[in-house]
């Protein structure tokens, strides 16, 4: 037997190999409100850290953004320039700003300061764009990355006046070391399958919701594309997902379609808390998944 090496097919199949029981007796309609630092939203279902999207629609950025305000969704930003941060929050998204690990400490310095005063909901650092795939330091988009100590990255958590999030944890020794240097959420993601043969993050999920879980929200991003995907990562044990390339192709058909769908994802999300007796976000129960066998 042959396995792909790609990680999106690995975490498609692992997605798919996930069976649920159904809870009827004692249910009730479900709430899928989701509180975050303070906040409330209509769903756990966010979108995810995109860059550059005006090569997929015209102001591709901004109708990502004001499809997530207006369906009152976390909204998260990847790179981009100053003034498309400020015209992103301008669209009412509550905005996470993602920064790049950034060879030079005092550009990552002045984009949490910008961030800040820009009134982002929280910022954060995808930690997984330190190396390419031959060893050396990464370079995005002519910018120079190198990877970063705990002790740096709890320099960056001080700098912050916002929560501090790090993205692109996928083992529980980054995870641990993330809640060392102060971070008040992480995200599990493989970065779209950065590295061939990536674990799955529903795999490791439940591992560092185990080990920090308890003392900040754990995240979760790559190939969520319903709201049954959104349910099985926070049956096992994630505060929130985030939808980011499932959306892509409706940006060219403007916000409402993005909106639309995030409405519809939150809805499947609803039905299938419904049929396994789960009232609210809190009720999670991790024993209604069945890893298929057969």
């Amino acid at each position: 037997m042959s396995y792909s090496s790609n990680p999106d097919v690995i975490t498609r199949d692992y997605f798919d190999s996930l069976l649920l029981e159904t809870r009827y007796l004692d249910s009730d309609i479900p709430d899928t409100g989701f509180d975050l630092f303070g906040e409330h939203f209509s769903t756990p279902i966010m979108t995810t850290a995109l860059s550059h999207l005006h090569n997929t629609a015209e102001n591709g950025m901004l109708v990502y953004a004001k499809g997530a305000a207006d369906a009152n969704a976390v909204h998260w930003m990847g790179m981009g320039e100053d003034k498309e941060l400020e015209d992103i929050i301008a669209t009412g998204a509550r905005t996470v700003k993602v920064i790049k690990p950034h060879a030079d400490n005092a550009e990552i310095f002045r984009r949490i300061e910008h961030a800040n005063k820009a009134l982002c909901f929280a910022v954060g650092m995808d930690i997984d764009h330190s190396f390419s795939a031959d060893g050396n330091y990464d370079f995005v988009l002519g910018c120079h990355m190198k990877s970063k100590t705990t002790a740096e990255l709890a320099e960056f958590v001080k700098a912050s006046k916002v929560p501090f999030i790090v993205k692109g944890v996928q083992s529980v020794q980054d995870a641990e070391r993330s809640v060392k240097a102060g971070a008040a959420g992480i995200i599990v993601s493989h970065h779209h399958g950065m590295m061939p043969f990536s674990v799955p993050p529903l795999l490791v999920l439940p591992d560092i919701v185990k080990a920090v879980g308890s003392e900040i929200p754990v995240f979760v991003d790559c190939g969520i594309e319903s709201g049954m995907d959104a349910y099985k990562a926070l049956a096992l044990g994630a505060a929130a997902v985030g939808v980011g390339r499932h959306l892509m192709p409706l940006l060219k058909d403007g916000s409402t379609a993005v909106t639309k769908r995030l409405n519809e994802m939150t809805a499947e999300l609803k039905g299938v808390m419904a049929r396994t007796g789960v009232r609210s976000l809190k009720d999670m129960d991790p024993t209604v998944i069945h890893r298929r066998t057969f």
